[in-house]
């Protein structure tokens, strides 16, 4: 017998019948699906600092669940000494179980843990994708703050397959993202 994530458990039994009974959908296969989650760390201080590249790469890793692999210039400019081919970021790309189980910790242990707290802005890109970022990576329970060496933010990216804003944020507020009460679509 095969392991379920509780968030797909939750999204075929209750979140498939609510949207298709929202958005008058004729079949299952026109709701909106969560396609996967991509986790993205810009480190422009890595130009100077090579440490903080590895130790980024063992952090996102371990918030993720599975291996981080780093991101590149792909041209040179000057004025910030950056040249082409030159590490500046880390990045993972979640999908299938990984994808819930990081949703799930997201919503049920990370943001809970951010200082006053009133929910997240429900800025969509007109596509039906929402980019969460975070300040601060030691939200995670995973990170163990005596061995931060840089308090360093991040970028969380739910690409769906909705059509519209509207479907995107029905979707993931039914997955329990907490939106502000203000920034409904």
């Amino acid at each position: 017998m095969s392991y379920t994530p509780e968030l797909k458990k939750k999204f075929i039994e209750e979140i498939i019948p609510e949207m298709k009974k929202e958005f008058n959908y004729s079949s299952v296969m026109q709701v909106p699906r969560l396609k996967k989650i991509v986790l993205n760390q810009g480190l422009g201080q890595a130009i100077n600092d090579k440490k903080i590249l590895g130790v980024a790469v063992k952090e996102l890793s371990a918030i993720a669940g599975q291996k981080a692999v780093t991101t590149t210039a792909k041209k040179d400019i000057s004025n910030f000494k950056l040249r082409r081919n030159m590490p500046i970021g880390v990045r993972v790309t979640l999908r299938r179980n990984n994808m819930y189980e990081f949703l799930h910790k997201l919503v049920n242990a990370a943001l809970p843990r951010v200082r006053d707290f009133n929910g997240v802005k429900g800025k969509f890109d007109n596509f039906g994708n929402y980019t969460l970022g975070i300040k601060e990576q030691i939200i995670f329970p995973e990170i163990l703050i005596d061995n931060v060496y840089k308090i360093k933010g991040l970028n969380v990216t739910f690409v769906t397959s909705a059509n519209t804003d509207k479907e995107g944020y029905a979707l993931l507020e039914k997955f329990g993202l907490p939106f502000q009460k203000n920034s409904k679509k």
